[in-house]
């Protein structure tokens, strides 16, 4: 890659492996429903001028039905579910465990009529994959140093994830991609509305928790958003999925160094076993790249 290929790569890898940290931060001040508002809010303000000028926001709109069913899958039940975990569960925990969406991806492509996804470099990533997740899942859940319905919730949140890229790649892949997570962002943000007018906190937040919130929206929500497409233009889809392992790293790292979070054993054991399986299982077979 150029060195503005990898320039993009590490802006994006920090970038989403910050949001974690955000949350956890911003969950101190505000409820759940405020921080998922907040956050699809000043990503559609980013995102929806950009589709306008690119003219491809009216193109987008003649597919709101599948739209609306992806923001559900990918923003309105996992922002919630990952915000509200992380107010039991450390940062760097909550990002290794969404480091398990392509392994959650490579099955369902299966189920979808993928058969690279039965070549054997693959099948070791699932394995290797699970055999991580469950050994941070037992390792956390018996040393009591997470809550095991919060790990279950991000867990759920990851399989969504894949579902919800899964069916756009399948129903509507020639939609623009920011105009389509735009119109997501709107629909998630409608839908939050009136939870977070009616759980917005009686005493006013401090100005880190507002910090939080709006870092949340702009820099990994939009901005890192329109990085990752710009890099997926010149490189592809293949390498630049590789950005999961770097961003997985930055939220455990960045977990310990300035929330002080422990880096416990199942971090410690798992984290290579769910990296290393996530990449194997999101590999594509050579046959089915050419």
């Amino acid at each position: 890659m150029s060195r503005r290929n990898w320039t993009l790569f590490a802006l994006v890898g920090i970038l989403w492996g910050i949001p974690y940290l955000l949350m956890k931060v911003a969950v101190r001040e505000f409820p759940p429903t405020v921080v998922v508002f907040a956050r699809v809010l000043v990503g559609f303000l980013v995102l929806i001028p950009l589709a306008l000028s690119r003219k491809t926001f009216i193109h987008a709109l003649g597919y709101w039905r599948r739209i609306g069913i992806y923001a559900i899958a990918e923003m309105v039940l996992p922002w919630i579910l990952i915000t509200t975990a992380e107010k039991r569960l450390s940062s760097g925990l909550a990002g290794l465990l969404v480091a398990t969406v392509p392994i959650f991806a490579t099955i369902l492509a299966s189920v979808n009529g993928d058969k690279s996804v039965w070549h054997r470099k693959r099948l070791f990533g699932i394995v290797i994959g699970f055999v991580g997740l469950v050994l941070v899942v037992g390792i956390e859940s018996l040393s009591g140093h997470q809550d095991p319905l919060s790990i279950a919730m991000i867990i759920c949140a990851s399989a969504l994830y894949a579902w919800a890229v899964n069916m756009i790649n399948i129903k509507i892949p020639h939609v623009d991609a920011i105009a389509m997570n735009g119109l997501a962002m709107l629909f998630t943000a409608i839908i939050y509305l009136p939870f977070a007018i009616g759980q917005w906190p009686k005493t006013a937040p401090n100005s880190e928790g507002y910090l939080a919130i709006i870092s949340l929206g702009l820099f990994p929500t939009a901005l890192a958003f329109v990085l990752y497409f710009m890099l997926m233009k010149e490189i592809g889809q293949a390498r630049g999925s590789l950005v999961t392992y770097l961003n997985t790293a930055v939220a455990v790292l960045l977990g310990v160094l300035l929330l002080r979070e422990p880096l416990t054993l199942g971090i410690i054991v798992g984290l290579p076993l769910v990296l290393i399986g996530s990449y194997f299982a999101s590999r594509q077979h050579e046959s089915a790249t050419q």
